[in-house]
């Protein structure tokens, strides 16, 4: 891992007001830039899950993870940066296309595995799912249309077997 690559984390927190705020508090006081952020309530509705996608200095990395996981809402923090997970993340994409341009879009939506979940005489929205360089992908090879929206929910992730995520 080089100084500045982006790092995967997971926190386990109470589901409370204010705790996504302290834990992002954490992130910007080491420099860290948050790339994404997913949150959502656990199996256990008292708990929410977190997963954070940041890049910052490998040194600060270990500081933020003791400092998050001191904080009294937050029950475990985990860097899954070089452990086997799964990484899933899911976009929308509303594409400009007019029926000449229709055929080659509906290739790479094939091609990719995406659905079209909306579609219209003049655009097409399409749902994809996979990791993030799969995403990238579809993206720039979309680019040669005319891309009118992109959302995009940001990574989440799984730690495979038995281990914890």
């Amino acid at each position: 891992m080089t100084n500045s690559d982006t790092h995967t984390i997971s926190l386990y927190v109470a589901n409370k007001p204010g705790v996504l705020a302290r834990i992002a508090q954490v992130f910007a006081r080491r420099g860290f830039n948050i790339d994404s952020l997913v949150v959502s309530s656990a199996i256990d509705g008292n708990y929410s899950r977190m997963t954070i996608s940041a890049k910052g200095n490998l040194d600060g990395l270990d500081q933020i993870i003791k400092q998050a996981s001191k904080l009294i809402d937050v029950i475990h923090c985990i860097d899954h940066s070089d452990e086997d997970i799964v990484t899933k993340e899911m976009a929308l994409i509303k594409v400009g296309v007019d029926s000449d341009g229709r055929p080659e879009v509906l290739q790479l939506v094939e091609h990719f595995g995406c659905k079209v979940v909306d579609f219209t005489e003049a655009s097409l929205i399409l749902m994809v799912t996979g990791d993030s360089g799969k995403l990238d992908a579809l993206v720039r090879m979309l680019q040669q249309f005319r891309i009118i929206e992109l959302v995009r929910t940001g990574k989440v992730i799984m730690a495979r077997g038995e281990s914890e995520t």
